[in-house]
């Protein structure tokens, strides 16, 4: 997550087509709220996000060596006004490198869950470059035994606890041996390394999904390749940064290397795909599937302003195409539509390589279409009004998850709600809703033939927004990052999900409190 999902995100992730899917009239005898037994429940964090801000600065709880920490310490970036940095100190997070046995707990006991997403960061395994490494004793020799130490002392941790993991390879962050957030940002052309640009990204990233399909192949089955690549790193990072999310290099309108990068993650998660698969043939948890790989993508409902007006039907059905259907068709089908223009080829070398999808949703944005497009140079097919979209987008949308799903649909994977959750700074209520209400909507989707494997809250405690800081308030516990002690605040949403976890149904009670009217 997820300041992605802030008005940018918003904008970046539109998908829901022009008329929201039909839905049954309301029933005349109660609606069965209640989850198969196989189904998991909760929560997401990412390592960078989480790690950091130990309470006994415990060493090695802080990584200095991947491109966030630059993006979010360097002075010259936090200065710039458009890139929106707020400079809090790292430190400030909540400490997970340390506290995760008690976070654990809490996630077991207190939230009767028995799954948690989270990310492996790949900066903590491989803090100096494997770069023309390739055996795989080097391979070994070159990772960091104390990374490695501390995610298996993790998953075991998890284990323990019965918490399956779900395991993002790639959360946004690159090693700083990978790329130069810094210098990237101020020039481009000339800067090393140079990430998502570089030649060498795609194998390296394979390289590394092999060796940790190999080591930790025993204790994960769940991986997904990508979060959000095309919102987050694509666009916020290349296309069009903003006050709502910056990511680095934070290039403006830079449609060349925009979609170089794009197109290399979408060879990355294909060539991460065939290098887990070899690596991990394990069956950690006894299912009878060893490893199942996917991406995560973040999905919004999106509706034209005017369902009667052509003009905003054209703008919502090709905002639909763009910021949804593009990296999908390319990583699910292999059509590739490398100019972001309609025209696509087929890579057959893309093809196939999608065990399961996880979506992640937010909110839904309402568009108005515009004669010709706003930004011409990235695609032919932004004919909409995006400030009118932006300021139009409605974070209190809880049936905007059941339509993306409905329209997940498409592709014939299996899915997992990978990241959902709403800012509650007040503990007001919004997060007991938002969850109550997704979560019917979600198993009305399921009611309809919906493949639906699982729900992640984002997230399990207050954490460090990117470049927000510590300013958002998603956590099922809050933080005060500021306090020393990093003290674990329990909010309402806490009691609610576990009752749901707990009984893999929705009680009454709550479907009355928390109704989700069709």
């Amino acid at each position: 997550m997820k300041s992605a999902t802030r008005a940018l995100g918003v904008l970046l992730c539109l998908s829901c087509g022009n008329n929201p899917p039909a839905v049954p009239p309301d029933m005349t005898v109660p609606e069965d709220l209640t989850f198969p037994k196989s189904f998991l429940f909760g929560t997401a964090i990412a390592g960078f996000q989480v790690d950091m801000g130990c309470p006994s600065m415990k060493a090695g709880c802080t990584d200095s060596n991947s491109d966030w920490y630059v993006w979010v310490t360097n002075k010259d970036l936090i200065n710039e006004t458009g890139l929106a940095i707020t400079g809090e100190p790292v430190t400030d997070g909540p400490g997970f490198y340390e506290t995760y046995p008690a976070d654990l707990d809490r996630a077991q006991k207190e939230l009767s869950n028995n799954a948690l997403r989270l990310s492996i960061e790949w900066s903590r395994v491989f803090p100096t470059s494997t770069i023309g490494i390739e055996d795989p004793a080097a391979i070994k020799a070159a990772a960091s035994p104390d990374g490695l130490a501390y995610y298996h002392a993790l998953f075991a941790a998890m284990k323990a606890r019965g918490l399956k993991p779900l395991v993002t390879i790639d959360h946004y962050t690159l090693p700083t041996w990978i790329h130069d957030a810094y210098g990237c940002h101020t020039d481009i052309a000339n800067c090393s390394p140079r990430g998502w640009l570089d030649d060498h990204i795609v194998h390296e990233a394979a390289k590394y999904a092999g060796f940790l399909g190999s080591e930790f192949g025993g204790e994960v089955d769940l991986w997904a390749t990508l979060n959000e690549p095309f919102t987050a790193v694509v666009v916020a990072g290349y296309l069009v940064p903003s006050a709502a999310r910056s990511n680095p290099p934070g290039v403006f309108f830079d449609a060349v290397n925009g979609k170089k990068a794009m197109v290399a993650m979408f060879s990355a998660h294909a060539r991460m795909y065939d290098a887990l698969k070899a690596a991990d043939t394990i069956d950690a948890d006894g299912d009878g599937k060893a490893a199942r790989v996917g991406i995560v993508y973040n999905m919004q409902a999106i509706a034209p302003d005017n369902p009667d007006d052509p003009q905003d039907q054209m703008g919502a059905k090709n905002l639909d195409y763009l910021m949804n259907q593009v990296f999908l068709n390319a990583v699910i089908n292999g059509d590739v539509d490398a100019n972001l223009d309609g025209t696509t080829t087929h890579d057959p070398m893309l093809a196939g390589r999608m065990d399961f999808l996880g979506i992640n949703y937010y909110a839904r944005v309402v568009a108005t279409g515009t004669p010709s497009s706003v930004f011409p140079k990235i695609s032919p097919l932004l004919d909409v009004d995006l400030p009118a979209a932006l300021a139009q987008a409605d974070y209190n949308y809880p049936r905007g998850i059941y339509e993306v799903i409905k329209q997940a649909q498409r592709w014939k994977l299996p899915m997992f709600i990978t990241e959902t959750g709403v800012d509650d700074a007040m503990d007001a209520g919004k997060a007991p809703a938002w969850l109550t209400d997704t979560l019917i909507w979600v198993k009305r989707a399921i009611a309809e033939g919906a493949d639906v494997e699982g729900y992640f809250w984002w997230t399990l405690m207050d954490n460090y927004e990117w470049n927000h800081g510590m300013t958002f308030h998603l956590g099922m516990y809050g933080v005060d990052g500021k306090d020393p002690t990093k003290k674990r605040v329990t909010r309402q949403t806490v009691g609610v999900y576990s009752r749901i976890a707990s009984g893999f149904a929705i009680p009454d009670d709550l479907a009355a409190k928390y109704p989700a009217p069709r």
